[in-house]
């Protein structure tokens, strides 16, 4: 038999940040590594739904 315990989300701080959130931190942060590092960076766009979530995380980094 297997045991189970809850634990309370109430233990958890009201700051800390999702899974999400943190690789969303993290992959701005690496944009912006990028930018320091290059003279012209470029971002290669298709349209698909990878290259929106790149352009969105190059708007969250620079705009």
């Amino acid at each position: 038999m297997t045991t189970v315990a809850k634990v309370a989300e109430e233990t958890q701080s009201p700051y800390a940040l999702s899974h999400l959130d943190a690789l969303e931190s993290e992959a701005v942060h690496i944009f912006r590594e990028v930018a320091g590092e290059f003279e012209r960076p470029v971002i290669l766009f298709s349209g698909g739904k990878d290259s929106i979530v790149m352009l969105h995380l190059a708007l969250k980094a620079f705009a």
